[in-house]
């Protein structure tokens, strides 16, 4: 290691200074983190890593104004100001004084670290899942262009993954770790020009970097990114898709697939507002993504001596690379017989990890509006035209899904018998199977359903599940019928199990 600039002074000294005015002192592979009342302090470390250089005063007052900077985009309450830790005459340190200045570090808010997402996975429920992913595509789409990166990060990654893991034999099953490592080469290839066309058209930013559950705090309800890699550009200039990647895989690895494909069609949803029309195209890259993202977390757990954990991400590395094929679902039923509810409960059983994707009319009506998921559309919007363009939208971006390896959920009313024959008349297209459900209940159970909503993006009223009654009147629904009366989540555990 490079050894520090003669201007600072030693580690030792600054860490002692500021662990006699805090609580509690946490160490991190890059710094030193001082827990205070109200705030906490950050200071690099003294070292080049390899990966990361602080070996200068220089060098640790630049990655902390990057971290600065790069985290004030998504939490700017926690992340305050760079100070510095002042020599004085006396041979005292003091924060900002009048000497020469002898470290600098970064002030923060202190938050409860209770309430961040690794601590309690179990609290990442549906509701959540979906603001966290909706979250996630806004901070991506306010990021910096960075067209530079993308298939380059990737690609770097890819082989610092290989080069680590090969160095870290010891606990692991060096097969499974090549054959792991000659999977994500051979698909980094085969999805290169996808990732050199997304790279040039918008999709690669300033990410990021880190993006796991360790990384988000929940604070009044709603998700904080924190944390963001700031030391390297390479690890930070990413596909957008790659950055919400991490997250996905760690849902999916810690048994949460439900709450992550929730988090990916929530980032869709609202990526497709603000993103390239060409945006579902992606999904063809993202098993290639997790791998990369367990594989990264294959070497960290290896490094950290618990080689049975390093081993069952190289084995959930392997296995995103070997994906089920995708099917195409369709869910209808009137308003209010729980499609909504049905389709979040069969969409991580189907398809590729962490599962379907859902595409609901209910909330393409409110993007093509341009408007927030839940705000209500006034009842003129509702034309002919207008229905006939939330359909051929929802068709449109589930082509685009299925032809990119993605299985999707169809959740809408399908009261047209023509828009039911065009979900399966689409999955033949597609070459993937088809799978219908009809959803039913008593149309007294439907209305208490309609009347009680709130906060759901659909806008039917029971005026209008009358109006779908009168509009069902001598249809015969040749798709499967799924009492939804069952408690909760029975309905799609068993249209499930009947698919076996």
């Amino acid at each position: 290691m490079k050894e520090a600039s003669p201007n600072a002074a030693s580690e030792d000294d600054v860490m002692a200074w500021l662990g006699a005015r805090t609580e509690r002192r946490i160490d991190t592979a890059c710094a030193h983190v001082f827990l205070g009342a109200e705030s906490a302090w950050k200071m690099k470390r003294h070292a080049d890593l390899g990966y990361a250089d602080f070996s200068t005063l220089e060098r640790r007052k630049w990655a902390l104004d990057r971290e600065l900077e790069f985290n004030k985009a998504a939490a700017p309450d926690i992340y305050r100001a760079v100070r510095k830790v002042t020599r004085e005459a006396d041979g005292t340190l003091q924060l900002d004084g009048r000497g020469e200045t002898a470290e600098f570090v970064l002030e923060m808010r202190r938050f409860d670290e209770t309430q961040v997402l690794a601590a309690q996975p179990e609290a990442v429920d549906g509701a959540l899942a979906e603001r966290l992913g909706r979250t996630i595509a806004g901070f991506h789409a306010s990021a910096p262009l960075r067209p530079a990166g993308g298939l380059t990060a990737l690609a770097f990654t890819v082989g610092s993954n290989a080069q680590l893991l090969r160095e870290t034999c010891q606990g692991l099953d060096q097969d499974r770790v090549e054959v792991m490592i000659a999977l994500t080469e051979a698909e980094l290839e085969r999805q290169s020009a996808l990732l050199a066309h997304r790279a040039a058209t918008g999709f690669s930013r300033r990410c990021h970097g880190d993006l796991h559950l360790g990384n988000i705090l929940l604070e009044d309800g709603e998700p904080v990114l924190f944390d963001c890699i700031e030391f390297s550009d390479i690890l930070s200039d990413l596909d957008v898709q790659y950055d919400l990647a991490f997250l996905l895989m760690d849902l999916d690895f810690r048994g949460r697939r439900d709450a992550a494909v929730r988090a990916l069609s929530g980032y869709l949803d609202e990526a497709a507002r603000r993103f390239p029309a060409d945006v579902w195209d992606g999904l063809a890259a993202l098993p290639l993504m997790l791998s990369v993202r367990a594989g990264v977390r294959a070497h960290v757990s290896a490094h950290s001596d618990d080689p049975k954990t390093a081993r069952a991400y190289v084995e959930a590395a392997i296995s995103h690379l070997s994906p089920p094929s995708p099917v195409l679902a369709a869910v209808g039923g009137l308003s209010g017989s729980g499609k909504s509810r049905f389709s979040r409960g069969i969409a991580p059983a189907l398809g590729a990890s962490p599962g379907a994707v859902i595409l609901r009319t209910d909330e393409i009506r409110k993007r093509l509006m341009d408007i927030p998921p839940t705000q209500t559309m006034p009842p003129e919007t509702y034309t002919p035209e207008f229905y006939v363009r939330t359909y051929d939208t929802m068709i449109d971006n589930a082509r685009a899904m299925l032809k990119a390896g993605r299985a999707v959920v169809l959740d809408a009313t399908f009261i047209d018998p023509a828009l039911r024959a065009r979900a399966e008349a689409l999955a033949a297209e597609c070459g993937v199977p088809f799978r219908g459900a009809w959803l039913d209940a008593p149309v007294e159970v439907l209305e208490a359903r309609v009347a009680g909503r709130q906060g759901d993006a659909s806008d039917a009223t029971v005026a209008v599940l009358h109006d779908q009654v009168g509009r069902m009147q001598g249809q015969t629904v040749a798709w499967p019928r799924v009492d939804t009366q069952a408690p909760k989540d029975a309905a799609a555990k068993a249209w499930l199990a009947a698919l076996t």
